[in-house]
C-alpha cells in the first residue's frame, strides 16, 4: 500500500466525540502491550505516529488517524493488564464494546496476539464478539520475530487449532523485520469499501 499520507485525527471516550462517520474504518484490537503501536506505525510507514510505551495500559481512549484521506485506523484501548484498577477495566471495556457495536462505517477489527503465548479468555471473547456482530477479523501474531522460522510455524498452527481459525485467517507479523506487512495491507484492502479503490497498491 502507498502510504501519501497518515495523520492523527482525535482521541475518543465516548461515542458523541468520535470524527463523524464518513470515512471506512479499521479497527485494532489487542491485550495491552502485544504491540499495536509498533504494528500501526509500521503499516503507515510512521515512526512516531502513534505513540508506543513499555509501559501496558498506556492507550486508555480510542485514537483515529486518517490513511491518504480515503479511510481510517481506529487504535482500541489495550486489555488484559492486570495492574488497572478493576473499575477502569470496565470504563475501557465498555468503551469498546460501544465502538464496535455502533460505529456503522468500521469495515473490520485487526486482533493482536502475541506470538510467543496462548489465546486467553479475552482473545476467545472478542473473536465471538466480533462473529455475533458480523465484523470481519484479521488475527495478527506479533513479535514474530522473537521466534525463529520453524517454531513461528509450529506456534501458529497451535494457535489457529485453539482458535478455530483457517491458515489463511492467520498472519504472523514483525515490525523488527517487516515480516506480514503485505499480506497484511492485502487483508486490510479486501476489507475495505470500493471507495478505496483508487489506493494504488505496491
Amino acid at each position: 500500500m502507498k502510504i501519501k499520507s497518515a495523520t492523527f485525527d482525535k482521541s475518543a471516550a465516548r461515542a458523541d466525540q468520535y470524527p463523524p462517520a464518513v470515512l471506512p474504518e479499521i479497527a485494532f484490537a489487542g491485550r495491552s502491550n502485544v504491540g499495536k503501536s509498533s504494528l500501526i506505525n509500521t503499516l503507515l510507514n510512521r515512526k512516531h505516529l502513534v505513540k508506543t510505551s513499555g509501559t501496558p495500559g498506556k492507550t486508555r481512549l480510542i485514537n483515529f488517524f486518517v490513511v491518504n484521506n480515503a479511510f481510517s485506523f481506529v487504535d482500541l484501548p489495550g486489555y488484559g493488564y492486570a495492574r488497572v484498577p478493576a473499575s477502569e477495566k470496565k470504563h475501557w471495556g465498555k468503551m469498546i464494546e460501544t465502538y464496535l457495536r455502533t460505529r456503522p462505517t468500521l469495515k473490520g477489527v485487526v486482533v493482536l496476539q502475541d506470538i510467543r503465548r496462548m489465546p486467553g479468555q479475552e482473545e476467545n471473547e472478542l473473536l465471538d464478539f466480533l462473529g455475533h456482530y458480523n465484523l470481519p477479523a484479521i488475527f495478527v501474531l506479533t513479535k514474530a520475530d522473537k521466534f525463529s522460522n520453524n517454531k513461528q510455524a509450529t506456534q501458529a498452527k497451535k494457535i489457529r487449532q485453539e482458535m478455530g481459525l483457517e491458515a489463511d485467517e492467520i498472519v504472523c507479523f514483525s515490525a523488527k523485520s517487516r515480516r506480514g506487512v503485505d499480506t497484511l495491507w492485502e487483508m486490510i484492502a479486501g476489507l475495505l469499501d470500493s471507495e478505496t479503490a483508487d489506493i494504488q497498491t505496491k
